[in-house]
């Protein structure tokens, strides 16, 4: 398997030096922060009440970071031997599903008791979580994508409602895809990695509102060892079965057992708590920014307060020092309403951060006028944006001296430089 920091795109000057630990972790040669937090012993009961574990993940969080940071500077190496008995991995585990029963991992915080199932939340989820299809992605951004691809396991329905949401089949339709446990889903990311997968790309629909399953699936990797059972049941959603792809060790450890990146593919409208679990779990964050601070969010996704929940949740990996790309997808009619606020924020408060401009957008869900679900209200995003829409959201990010070039050009349909 070709090293992903080998690749030429990383020689660019709007990516050179960027992202050290995420390339680290994808070639083996750190630990996966979920093996450095299985390092860390908690000195709490895990049925203690909820608030006892809170306090007990904020004790502790200081020493993760302290060895998470002596890694990644080259000053300390990961602890010998398997995790610890019971870690911060295993907290997070439990308090993932404490949260559950009170519903408050995304900003609506609907505090609905998902683990039974009586009512739902705005994701229209109980407790189960359901994956969609996985497989070696080639079409995400080079830098994910690599040699290999990215292992991306999507699944289904979402806390928000976005119009013209470009995977509108799996986010609208909740009974998309198979019911998965937590065991199931591990599996899954076991083989994608095994497989020669640069990273595991946790993506839907939503991945916030299968944080449970997510967080728990994560604590059972680094000693997994699938039996036939779990791979009978793991085998049957994956798309790309059929390539037979090798399973080679190689591809996924680090001094002998299992290393794989963790990637966050998110709509970023989490709550504070859910941040505070990612953050000791994830490796590289690959947040959506899509509307602008006026009524665009909540008219196109009926998403209140979408503007301060997700700059307030990019400040915060950004503040912590997190590996991240951000996504901005340049829609028709909305360049200066959303695409422009949206590269000055960055460029204002971010301008180290590299972003994908993207033209990918096509008339999906309700705003496809040859589709049954179209809306007559989503009229002006029933066409693909122009070259002219383009060329004036890359002459923004031109302007304010984004990151861009790299990420946007590489995928970019229309064929435009600036």
């Amino acid at each position: 398997m070709s090293d992903l920091s080998n690749l030429r795109i990383w020689r660019e000057h709007d990516l050179k030096g960027l992202m050290p630990w995420y390339l680290a972790v994808a070639d083996n040669r750190a630990p996966a922060k979920f093996r450095i937090a299985g390092r860390v012993p908690v000195a709490v009961a895990l049925d203690a009440p909820e608030e006892a574990l809170w306090v007990e993940l904020e004790a502790r969080m200081p020493q993760f970071l302290d060895l998470w940071n002596s890694i990644r500077g080259g000053r300390g190496e990961l602890p010998a031997g398997l995790a610890v008995p019971v870690n911060l991995v295993d907290l997070c585990r439990e308090i993932a599903y404490r949260m559950l029963a009170h519903c408050n991992f995304c900003r609506y915080d609907c505090q609905v008791d998902r683990s039974e199932g009586a009512r739902l939340g705005t994701c229209k989820l109980a407790a189960d979580s359901r994956v969609s299809t996985y497989f070696h992605h080639r079409g995400e951004e080079l830098v994910y994508r690599g040699t290999t691809g990215s292992g991306t396991i999507f699944f289904t329905s979402c806390n928000r409602r976005c119009a013209f949401c470009q995977n509108g089949d799996i986010s609208t339709d909740k009974d998309n895809g198979r019911p998965v446990s937590a065991r199931t889903l591990a599996t899954m990311a076991w083989l994608l990695r095994m497989e020669g997968c640069h990273n595991i790309n946790w993506v839907g629909g939503e991945v916030t509102i299968h944080l449970h399953t997510i967080v728990d699936a994560i604590s059972q990797l680094e000693d997994l060892s699938p039996t036939r059972d779990d791979l009978a049941a793991a085998l049957p959603g994956k798309a790309d079965y059929h390539f037979g792809f090798p399973l080679n060790p190689r591809f996924a450890q680090y001094r002998g057992a299992f290393n794989a990146l963790m990637l966050w593919n998110s709509n970023f409208f989490m709550s504070a708590p859910a941040m505070k679990l990612l953050r000791i779990l994830m490796d590289v964050w690959l947040p959506d920014f899509k509307f602008g601070p006026g009524r665009c969010a909540p008219l196109l996704s009926k998403t209140p307060f979408y503007w301060e929940t997700v700059t307030e949740n990019l400040k915060l990996i950004h503040d912590w020092g997190e590996d991240f790309t951000i996504r901005h997808l340049v829609m028709p009619n909305h360049v200066e309403c959303c695409t422009a606020p949206v590269l000055k924020w960055v460029a204002e408060h971010m301008p180290d951060a590299p972003v994908n401009i993207m033209d990918q957008y096509h008339p999906d869900n309700f705003c496809d006028p040859g589709h049954a679900k179209f809306n007559e209200k989503y009229r002006d995003l029933a066409r693909r944006a122009t070259r002219e829409e383009i060329r004036q959201a890359f002459r923004y990010g031109k302007e304010l001296g984004i990151r861009f070039e790299s990420l946007s050009y590489e995928k970019n349909s229309t064929g435009l430089r600036l």
